[in-house]
């Protein structure tokens, strides 16, 4: 059997256009981020702004395909782009929600994050955290 590259995504698409969601696969289990794509007029270079990071596929919730559709309509002109993380069928939806908490977490104190991702923080990884580094080596 060959080795996967990564132990956590199977697949991923960077960066498409809005207009793409309708070639995503049903059911893809997985993380996704919504970007809103901005140009630098001096350098004409584009920009991907994070608007968003969600996660599809897990218990009651529709696949990545149903939550974009989703967003297209409750967070219509909020972003442009999308990218698509696809996990492995091994990899459980808590660990996924696990995948999704984390990146919300670094985004929460960005002074230029999206509000749509500041709202939410990931409460396991307060309860976790512990400043004391010089203490971890103990445990």
């Amino acid at each position: 059997m060959p080795q996967s590259l990564l132990r956590l995504i199977k697949r991923c698409a960077e960066y498409l256009p809005l207009e793409e969601v309708r070639h995503v696969p049903g059911g893809l289990r997985g993380v996704y981020v919504l970007y809103r794509q901005t140009r630098n007029r001096r350098s004409r270079i584009d920009h991907h702004d994070v608007v968003y990071v969600g996660l599809g596929g897990t218990g009651q919730r529709g696949g990545i395909r149903s939550r974009l559709r989703s967003h297209r309509r409750t967070k219509r002109g909020l972003w442009t782009h999308f990218s698509v993380f696809e996990v492995w069928e091994n990899i459980r939806d808590d660990e996924i929600r696990e995948l999704e908490g984390l990146f919300r977490h670094i985004y929460k104190r960005d002074s230029q994050a999206s509000p749509l991702i500041v709202a939410r923080g990931f409460k396991p990884l307060r309860k976790l955290r512990n400043n004391r580094i010089e203490a971890w080596g103990e445990s």
